[in-house]
């Protein structure tokens, strides 16, 4: 039977929202794309909106992170709901399952463990606790289980951790600015004589031992780089809006002149 009140209840909260799904995806009477849709489908919608969530964090827009949650949120009942039909698990086990985890993972919360620790050896605990897991799920290598489809620059992070959790690392930060130095001499000199796909391949390295060098210095790659991003599209957008006002456009402007007005922008920013 259709629960219409539950659906119109502006205070139903989450049952509504899963009595929506529901209703979308019932292959009678629900609507023809929301039943067409299966996971393969969906995650790029699911990985957008994570990014979208990211995006109004970073630009403190507390309004815009209130409904791009809730879009996220409706990616989590999305899965549920066609893993509910598949017969695979439901949303109540999906919620038990991440608070079973949560609680596992926090003895000094929800134990007897002490919570008197420093940062560091809690982070050294967890990794205890999620070593564990792995072995229980049989995943035996040291890199098994780092999601492949994670953006590179982050998934080149999360392996370097797991390698050096095995002694697999450099001592210190000098050490990879010292590889990092090597890589890009490589890549200079052998440019001209290298295929496309070897220049790739050298980039690839270079770009790896930066990831590598952003771990030991402690920053987070993707920040660093969506922060540096903006801070890019914020000048250009002040050269664009300069020329337009002295009438000019990109052609009429010479490089000299474009960056002059960048450092002008970079100066009054500080």
């Amino acid at each position: 039977m259709k629960n219409d009140d539950l659906i119109h209840n502006p205070d139903g909260g989450l049952p509504r929202l899963l009595e929506i799904m529901r209703r979308l995806r019932d292959p009678e009477t629900g609507c023809p794309w929301d039943i067409e849709q299966d996971f393969a489908s969906i995650a790029p919608y699911t990985i957008e909106e994570a990014y979208e969530v990211a995006d109004a964090i970073e630009r403190d827009n507390m309004q815009d992170l209130e409904e791009e949650l809730g879009d996220l949120l409706l990616q989590v009942v999305y899965h549920t709901a066609m893993g509910e039909e598949a017969g695979h698990f439901t949303f109540e086990t999906v919620t038990r399952a991440i608070a079973d985890k949560m609680v596992a993972r926090h003895p000094h919360v929800f134990g007897d463990e002490s919570r008197d620790k420093s940062a560091e050896q809690q982070t050294a605990d967890w990794e205890v606790i999620k070593s564990a897991e792995r072995s229980r799920k049989a995943q035996q290598g040291v890199l098994e289980g780092v999601a492949k489809n994670l953006p590179a620059l982050l998934r080149a992070e999360k392996l370097q951790k797991r390698a050096a959790r095995v002694g697999f690392d450099w001592n210190d930060p000098q050490a990879v600015l010292e590889k990092l130095a090597e890589e890009s001499a490589e890549l200079v000199e052998a440019k001209e004589r290298l295929t496309q796909s070897e220049v790739e391949e050298e980039m690839g390295d270079l770009l790896f031992v930066l990831a590598n060098l952003a771990r030991h210095l402690k920053v987070d790659p993707e920040q660093a780089l969506r922060r540096t991003n903006s801070k890019f599209e914020r000048r250009f957008n002040e050269i664009e809006k300069h020329l337009r006002a002295s009438g000019k456009t990109f052609e009429e402007t010479s490089l000299d002149e474009m960056d002059a007005i960048w450092n002008a922008v970079k100066t009054e920013e500080g």
